[in-house]
């Protein structure tokens, strides 16, 4: 058996994540209005012993009507079940997967997001996970009155204090504080309740947070750092990061760099693990698989792709299909990293406009074949020093996320790199993360 084991996340936010599967025949079209769609997700994935559940949630509708009619024609992330609402619901039909979710840092007061975070950890009985961002989105901006997004080191120095603030709300009880001594009448130890007294450039917060010391000491923060400005933010404060890839090599580079930054903020290696997004789509034979690849692909509208292609490349939509993608505009793009990532590959590989938004119908790395196949891929990621395992980001759901249960997870444990049980009861111990230490613990004499 390996020493070291892979760990696994599944996101099941809505169809799954080809553009077009809200258009697949197995996939339930009203699936993301429905309680029972995330049920069936959750059991799979815990069925499997993955290590959560991942919601890449956002405050808005994130889809401009880029080319016109576009809009009308995208299923994902359109309509949804609000995140915070919707876990503690699967809370309590799990027993053992981690439950972690998107909540901006942008559009959200650090006291309300920390209380909300420490009721998820208590119903769950440890189970809970922010996964952190500082919103890119200018439609979801012009929710919260505003007309366009923070500029970029605004927003990560906002993302970095509010992080500071929620921590530090959550150190508000040490363990044993609440006495609760009907004979004596004394609820508290004054001693053990903290005041937060926060004051900075973006945050005033007094504190305590009214909700008592919980199970994992702190929610297991989850961020997806890529910039500078986000891996330094990571090294400093993430359990997780969730990262995108299209290549073994750039990930095995992004992986060197994050793990060393760990030591300047008193960190290990093991203190952080690295999980890109990782889609496969799997069958009994090659033909098989890459007929269901195949299948899909057909299914992408045309105005969907260039929808997908918009933030990167512009407006595509006066342009041949099947002629070459033009050089993309100046100025600022959406997504620094991702948007990066595809200019190189269109500079290095000339695709047509079709080809681009095709290959684009899948984020980050993906993988078509036997269940030997995927899991030669994930295996060759994880022994090569690119990843500590993977955040599975299901072609479709439901039956994406339960073929990758009942076919790949069988194969890589019988190669050794993942779990048959599930090690501990919290989301932290499953990681294998240390255990939270309570500041203000920390501080006092022996």
């Amino acid at each position: 058996m390996a020493s070291r084991m892979m760990r696994l996340g599944m996101s099941i936010r809505g169809y799954g994540y080809h553009p077009a599967a809200w258009r697949h025949p197995d996939v339930p079209a009203d699936g993301p209005l429905r309680i029972e769609h995330y049920v069936r997700n959750t059991r799979a994935a815990e069925r499997g012993k993955m290590d959560m559940i991942f919601f890449a949630d956002g405050a808005g509708i994130r889809h401009g009507d880029f080319p016109r009619g576009a809009m009308t024609r995208i299923g994902s992330d359109v309509v949804e079940m609000e995140p915070m609402t919707l876990l503690p619901a699967l809370a309590m039909v799990t027993n053992r997967i981690g439950l972690v979710t998107t909540a901006s840092t942008t559009y959200n007061e650090p006291f309300n997001l920390a209380r909300k975070f420490a009721t998820l950890d208590q119903i769950s009985k440890g189970r809970a996970g922010w996964n952190v961002v500082a919103s890119w989105s200018k439609w979801e901006a012009q929710n919260f009155g505003l007309e366009d997004v923070l500029d970029y080191d605004t927003r990560y120095a906002r993302a970095r204090e509010f992080v500071s603030v929620v921590t530090g709300l959550w150190d508000s009880w040490e363990d044993g504080a609440l006495l609760l001594d009907k004979a004596s009448g004394q609820f508290f130890d004054e001693s053990k309740m903290h005041v937060l007294n926060h004051e900075g450039r973006f945050f005033k917060v007094r504190g305590p947070l009214n909700v008592a010391a919980i199970p994992q000491g702190h929610p297991v923060i989850v961020q997806a750092g890529a910039s500078d400005q986000g891996r330094e933010m990571a090294a400093a404060t993430a359990d997780v990061v969730y990262a995108v890839h299209d290549s073994v090599e750039r990930a095995r580079a992004y992986y060197a760099d994050l793990k060393g930054r760990l030591a300047k903020h008193g960190r290990e290696p093991g203190d952080l693990k690295i999980l890109p997004a990782f889609c496969p789509i799997v069958a009994p034979t090659r033909a098989d698989a890459q007929a269901k690849y195949e299948q899909l692909q057909g299914l992408i509208d045309p105005l969907v792709g260039l929808n997908r292609l918009y933030g990167t490349f512009g407006d595509l939509s006066d342009y041949p299909l099947d002629g070459p993608l033009p050089e993309p505009a100046d100025g600022d793009l959406e997504l620094r990293s991702l948007s990066l990532q595809s200019i190189e590959m269109a500079q290095r590989e000339k695709p047509t406009i079709r080809e681009m938004y095709l290959r684009s119908g899948i984020t980050g790395n993906a993988r078509v074949g036997t269940p030997s196949d995927i899991a030669d891929t994930m295996q060759e990621w994880f022994e090569t020093g690119a990843c500590d395992g993977f955040n599975i980001t299901p072609a479709t759901l439901p039956g994406g996320g339960e073929e990758f249960v009942e076919m790949v997870l069988p194969e890589l444990r019988r190669r050794g790199l993942f779990r048959s049980e599930y090690e501990g009861q919290t989301l932290r111990e499953n990681l294998g993360l240390r255990p939270i230490v309570n500041r203000y613990a920390r501080r006092s004499p022996e």
